[in-house]
C-alpha cells in the first residue's frame, strides 16, 4: 500500500459547496471554519524576523541556545514549569510534529496510537503515517494492551474542553504504567476564558519525573505566527534526544530567521495578552449571536472556537443554515469524530469587522 493510499480526502475540500453558498450571501461571507490567525504579526517578531534574514548557512536542529532559553523562560514565568533549556526543541509548526511522531517514535503495524474520541484528525493521520493502528477513545481503563503513543489535548479542539490536573495525572500514570509515550497537545493553553487550562509538565501533573511525557506548543495564535510555522516540543530528556537525532538525520531544521522570530516571541508577554483580548472580545460577540439564533454552547471553556448545538439541526444541516441564511462558514463536528455529529465548531479567527457581521447575522436569523 502506498502512503497515499492510507490517507482519506483532506476533509475541508468538503466545504467548498458550503463556501460558495456563504460567498454569494449579501455582504460576503464570514469564514469561521479553519482557525487561521488574520492579525497582523506584532512588530518586534517582525523586527527580529528581518534582523536575522542574512542567515546563509545552515541553522541548528536543536534550536539556538537564545532560543531555547526563551522557552524555558516562558514555561517558567507563565505556567510555573521548570525545564532544561536543553530539553527544548523547535518544531516546524506543531502539525507536522503531531503528524509525524509516531514515525519518530518507530511505531509500526504492532503498535497503537490512542487519541481524545473528539479530536484534531492529525493525530490519527499520524497513526496512518507509520502504518500503526489508532484507537479514538477517552477510556483509560482497559485499553489496548499494545499501545505505544496516547495523545492528549487540553484545551481541546474542537470542544474547548479542559482536563483537570487530576485527570491529566490520571493520564500520566496511565501511559506509565503500560511504558506508553504520553504526548499533549497543548496548542491552547494560554487561551483560558473561563477555566485556567494547567500544562502536563507541571509538577502537579507529572510528579517529581518528566519520564515518558512530552508537551507540543504552537506560536500560531498566541502570536500570530502560523505563517511562520513555529512551536517547539519539551519533556522527557531521553526523548527529546532521541527525537533530536531523529530531525536531524531527516533535515526537519527551523529556519534560522524564524527561530529568531520565535525567540522575540517567547520572551514578550504583552504581544500575548493583547491576542487574547481581541479573541475574547470577538468571542462574546459569536457566543452572543450564537445563543440568540438558537444555538447550544457546550464546553468551550477555553481555546479558539465555540463548540455549538442547535437542537434538530445535525453538523451538516446547521453548517447548511449559516452559510445559506447568514454567510457565515463554520465546520461540521463530524470531521472531528463521530461523537461531533450535533455539533458545529466555530473558529474566532476572523477581524474585528467580520466578526460584528456574524453578529449582527445571527441576531437577524433569531428574529
Amino acid at each position: 500500500m502506498t502512503l497515499a493510499a492510507r490517507l482519506p480526502e483532506y476533509p475541508w475540500d468538503e466545504l467548498a459547496p458550503l463556501r460558495e453558498k456563504a460567498r454569494a450571501f449579501p455582504g460576503g461571507a464570514v469564514d469561521l471554519s479553519i482557525g487561521t490567525p488574520v492579525d497582523p504579526v506584532p512588530p518586534l517578531i517582525q523586527d527580529a524576523l528581518a534582523a536575522a534574514a542574512n542567515a546563509p548557512g545552515y541553522p541548528l536542529t536543536a534550536g539556538t541556545a537564545e532560543l531555547r532559553s526563551a522557552a524555558a523562560g516562558w514555561l517558567e514565568r507563565c505556567h510555573d514549569v521548570r525545564v532544561d533549556p536543553a530539553s527544548v526543541l523547535p518544531v516546524i509548526g506543531t502539525k507536522e510534529f503531531i503528524a509525524w511522531l509516531p514515525v519518530m517514535l518507530g511505531l509500526g503495524p504492532d503498535d497503537t496510537v490512542i487519541y481524545p474520541a473528539l479530536a484534531y484528525p492529525t493525530y490519527d493521520i499520524g497513526a496512518r503515517l507509520a502504518g500503526a493502528r489508532s484507537v479514538p477513545s477517552d477510556v483509560l481503563d482497559g485499553g489496548p494492551g499494545a499501545a505505544r503513543l496516547r495523545w492528549v489535548n487540553s484545551p481541546s479542539n474542537p470542544t474547548g474542553r479542559v482536563l483537570s490536573a487530576a485527570r491529566l495525572r490520571d493520564a500520566v500514570r496511565w501511559a506509565r504504567d503500560r511504558g506508553c509515550v504520553l504526548a499533549s497537545d497543548e496548542c491552547y493553553l494560554e487561551l483560558g476564558w473561563s477555566v485556567d487550562p494547567v500544562t502536563v509538565l507541571h509538577p502537579s501533573v507529572r510528579g517529581e519525573s518528566l519520564d515518558g511525557v512530552l508537551a507540543v506548543f504552537s506560536l500560531s495564535k498566541r502570536s500570530n505566527l502560523a505563517g511562520y510555522r513555529a512551536g517547539f516540543v519539551t519533556g522527557d530528556p531521553a526523548l527529546i534526544s532521541q527525537l533530536l537525532l531523529v530531525r536531524r538525520q531527516a533535515g526537519m531544521i527551523v529556519p534560522g530567521p524564524v527561530q529568531a522570530a520565535m525567540t522575540a516571541a517567547l520572551s514578550d508577554d504583552a504581544h500575548a495578552a493583547e491576542q487574547k483580548a481581541r479573541y475574547g472580545a470577538r468571542r462574546e460577540i459569536l457566543a452572543a449571536g450564537l445563543t440568540a439564533a438558537g444555538f447550544r454552547i457546550d464546553h468551550s471553556e477555553a481555546g479558539l472556537y465555540l463548540w455549538a448545538a442547535r437542537q434538530g439541526l445535525d453538523c451538516w444541516a446547521a453548517c447548511e443554515l449559516l452559510a445559506a441564511e447568514c454567510g457565515v462558514l463554520v465546520g461540521p463536528g463530524s470531521m472531528y469524530g463521530a461523537a461531533g455529529t450535533g455539533h458545529i465548531r466555530v473558529a474566532l479567527t476572523a477581524t474585528d469587522e467580520r466578526v460584528a457581521a456574524a453578529g449582527q447575522r445571527l441576531h437577524a436569523l433569531a428574529s
